[in-house]
């Protein structure tokens, strides 16, 4: 897949390399007619695209083209995978006075935004969520990248140096001045929100990265025991799907870059929605956002975004 699109690589000038030390959880613009008195004044600035323009109408030729093109997975090392794991919980089956801290992402790629919620679990992991809601609340995650992309195994973000679009072949290993202790409970369900970590040998204690996290593709039980699972996707998982197929360098860096617009965390308090104009795939379903994160007028005619 990669190599039958030198175009759209070309034309956005990403042909570099990401290292990921962290480990794994292993067309002609349009023109004016000119004037016969003043052709050049014919040709004002907004009869010429933006840059920023060009790179979006790019970017999105990319993606759409990987989604076109995409084939079988490539090789993968074995993992074992649990094929009848317990199904998830369905948010519109919460409690009425159940409370859920929620994480709203919104993330920028393909010319589009797109959000993805995943539920925190800060009883099963306290300082892991504290140091989550931390980065969250300082706006450290805002405009960081997806650095790391393997088709229907993860995707993983939340690395400072992300943001640097010159820093590439260092992308993987920032955020290590910071460290969480370990908080390992929960297992890789398929939509589980996890810290990336040193590997075992120079962190004996599994202590997490301070900033790095990844989503799971699957359920991935060789993953249990070995990283902090600090959450869980209820909307947006094929959002996270389709990151994963994009193409990659050799290191499973996306090519084009594929960032974090804005985080937050919200209090909700009872059962989520299904949206009833959000088009569901993969058999996911999508949930409306919640109450607490809408308009004052919205949460007037119902308790959803």
């Amino acid at each position: 897949m990669k190599a039958s699109l030198p175009y759209f690589i070309t034309l956005l000038g990403l042909g570099v390399v990401c290292l990921n030390a962290q480990t794994l959880p292993d067309t002609a613009p349009p023109q004016a007619a000119a004037s016969a008195t003043d052709p050049v004044k014919a040709l004002t600035e907004t009869d010429l695209p933006s840059i920023e323009k060009i790179a979006d109408d790019a970017q999105r030729e990319l993606f759409q083209a990987a989604e076109l093109m995409s084939g079988p997975s490539p090789s993968l090392p074995p993992r074992k995978t649990t094929l009848n794991a317990a199904k998830l919980d369905d948010p519109s089956t919460w409690a009425k006075d159940s409370e859920h801290k929620l994480a709203v992402m919104e993330i920028k790629f393909g010319g589009n935004v797109k959000t993805v919620i995943f539920e925190l679990y800060p009883k099963d992991a306290p300082m892991t969520v504290s140091n989550f809601i931390e980065n969250v609340e300082t706006a450290a995650y805002k405009g960081l990248a997806f650095h790391r992309a393997i088709e229907g195994f993860i995707v993983q973000t939340g690395d400072p140096l992300s943001s640097d679009e010159g820093a590439r072949d260092r992308w993987g290993t920032g955020g290590e001045e910071k460290t969480v202790l370990a908080e390992i409970k929960r297992n890789h369900r398929k939509g589980a929100v996890a810290m990336g970590r040193r590997s075992d040998k120079t962190n004996p204690s599994r202590r997490s990265n301070g900033y790095q996290f990844y989503f799971a593709l699957g359920n991935y039980d060789a993953l249990d025991d070995k990283y902090t699972v600090f959450g869980q996707v209820i909307s947006g998982l094929e959002v996270l799907d389709s990151i994963s197929k994009m193409p990659v360098d050799s290191n499973d860096c996306p090519i084009a870059r594929i960032e974090i617009s804005q985080v937050k965390v919200i209090d909700h308090k009872g059962p989520l929605y299904l949206s009833e104009t959000t088009a569901s795939t993969d058999n996911q379903d999508n949930y409306v956002k919640p109450v607490s994160g809408g308009s004052r007028l919205g949460r007037l005619f119902r308790r959803i975004w």
